[in-house]
C-alpha cells in the first residue's frame, strides 16, 4: 500500500505549444493543478481541447513549452533522460485504451514487464504481480496469452501492468473507450477499488460524463484553458 504523504503532483502555469514559429499552434494556455496522494481527477472537454497533450505531459511523455510539473516535490525534466526514463517506470503508470499487451508473452509476464525494464524484477515483483491479477479476477489465467483474452480481460491485465511497481501516478487515457458498458463499468470499478488500496493519485481522460461523475474532482479543458467543474 502507497499511504506515503509525500505522494503529491503540482502543475504551475503549464503552457503547450505545437509547431514553429507563425504556424505555432498553443494548446495548453497556462493550465494549474495540485494533487496529493488518494485524490482521483477526470479530465474532460471535446476533442482537441488537449486532455492528452496534458496527460502526456504530467506522464513526463513529453516536456512543457514553459511552466512547472513536480512530482513528489521533484521536477523531472531536470533529470537526464537516462534517469527520466527510471524516474517514470519507477513513479508513474499507465492505462491507455487500448492496452499495449505483448502478444507473445502470458499474462503473468505482461504484468512483470515494467519490473524488468531496470533490472528490478525479484520475487516480490512476481507475488505482486499474481496478487495484482487475483484483484482484477484473472488468476486463471497466468499462463494464457493476449489473443485468447477478450478485450475487457487484455484492459484489466493494462491496469494489474500500470500497478506493479506502486506508482504515485496512475494514468488514465480513455481506459473504457474500446469496451462494452458492461465491461467499461467492471473495469472502472476495479480502478477505483485499487486506486482506493493503493492510495496514489488516479487521473483519468475521458468523453463519458458517467465516468468523470465517479472521480472525486474534475477538470474540463477547452481551448486550451482549464476549469475545474
Amino acid at each position: 500500500m502507497t499511504t506515503s504523504d509525500s505522494t503529491s503532483l503540482k502543475i504551475s502555469e503549464v503552457y503547450k505549444n505545437f509547431g514553429h514559429e507563425s504556424r505555432e499552434v498553443e494548446v495548453l494556455r497556462g493550465v494549474s493543478l495540485e494533487m496529493s496522494g488518494g485524490q482521483s481527477l477526470a479530465i474532460t472537454g471535446p476533442s482537441g481541447s488537449g486532455k492528452s497533450t496534458l496527460l502526456h505531459l504530467i506522464g513526463t511523455l513529453d516536456r512543457p513549452s514553459s511552466g512547472k510539473i513536480e512530482i513528489n516535490d521533484k521536477d523531472p525534466f531536470a533529470l537526464p533522460e537516462p534517469q527520466l526514463a527510471k524516474f517514470r517506470n519507477r513513479v508513474i503508470g499507465f492505462v491507455f485504451q487500448d492496452h499495449h499487451l505483448l502478444p507473445q508473452f502470458s499474462v503473468l509476464e505482461n504484468v512483470l514487464i515494467p519490473t524488468m525494464a531496470f533490472k528490478r524484477y525479484n520475487g516480490g515483483a512476481e507475488a505482486r504481480a499474481k496478487m495484482l491479477l487475483e484483484s482484477v479476477g484473472l488468476t486463471h489465467r497466468l499462463g494464457h496469452r493476449p489473443p485468447e483474452l477478450s478485450g475487457g480481460e487484455c484492459q484489466r491485465v493494462a491496469v494489474a501492468r500500470a500497478l506493479i511497481n506502486r506508482p504515485s501516478l496512475l494514468l488514465c487515457d480513455e481506459p473504457t473507450g474500446n469496451l462494452d458498458r458492461a465491461t467499461a463499468d467492471t473495469v472502472a470499478s476495479l480502478l477505483f477499488e485499487l486506486h482506493e488500496v493503493e492510495q496514489n493519485i488516479l487521473i483519468v481522460v475521458t468523453h463519458s460524463l458517467e465516468l468523470a461523475s465517479r472521480l472525486g474532482r474534475c477538470l474540463e479543458l477547452e481551448e486550451g484553458t482549464c476549469v475545474e467543474v
